[in-house]
C-alpha cells in the first residue's frame, strides 16, 4: 500500500527559529513544533544558521496499516526535513528503563516503511533521534548498536533531546 509520508495535512509550515521544540502531549494528537513555550519540549532543536525546516508529524497523522489488516503499525513521532537531510523523531517521556529498545523499534519500522515508499530516495543526510524529556542528555548507544542500526537502516542514531542542524 501506497504512504503518503508528505501528506500535507501532517506537514507545517516551515521553521528557520534558532531555538525551537518538539512536543507530544500524549493525548493521542501528532506531534508538533513550538517556539514559545519550552515546558512542553521533548526534544530541542538548535538551528544556528537558521535554516528552513519542514516538521511533518507521522503517528497519529499518517495512517499506515499493516498489510491485509486494519492495525496500525508502529511509527516514530515525526520528522525534520532540510537541505537534503531527514531526521526522523521519536518522543518519549518515560523515567524507566526501557524506553530506549522500543524507540529504535519504532524508527527502524518507520525507516522500513518509508522505503517501501520511495521516500529515502535524493536523501543525502539521514539521522535517528531517540528523545525522552525524563532523560534528555546523551543516553549511550553501544558502538555496535550504532554500526547495526546504520547497516540495517542507512541512518546514524542518537539518543539525546537535542537535535543540532547544521
Amino acid at each position: 500500500m501506497k504512504v503518503d509520508f508528505l501528506d500535507k495535512a501532517c506537514k507545517e509550515q516551515e521553521i528557520t527559529n534558532r531555538k525551537f521544540g518538539i512536543c507530544d502531549d500524549e493525548d493521542g494528537n501528532k506531534a508538533y513544533t513550538n517556539i514559545d513555550d519550552s515546558s512542553k519540549w521533548v526534544a530541542t532543536v538548535s538551528n544556528e544558521n537558521n535554516v528552513k525546516i519542514g516538521f511533518t508529524a507521522i503517528d497519529n497523522c499518517i495512517e499506515v496499516f499493516k498489510e491485509s489488516s486494519k492495525d496500525k503499525e508502529s511509527s516514530c513521532d515525526g520528522m525534520l526535513l532540510f537541505n537534503k537531510s531527514l531526521y526522523l523523531v521519536e518522543l518519549k517521556n518515560q523515567a524507566t528503563g526501557g524506553w530506549l529498545p522500543k524507540a529504535i523499534d519504532q524508527l527502524k519500522n518507520t525507516i522500513k516503511l518509508m522505503n517501501n515508499n520511495d521516500i529515502i530516495e535524493g536523501i543525502t543526510y539521514k539521522k535517528a533521534y531517540a528523545c525522552n524529556r525524563k532523560h534528555p542528555n546523551f543516553q549511550v548507544i553501544d558502538h555496535e548498536r550504532k554500526r547495526r542500526f546504520y547497516s540495517e537502516t542507512g541512518f546514524r542514531i542518537d539518543a539525546q533531546a537535542e537535535i543540532v542542524i547544521k
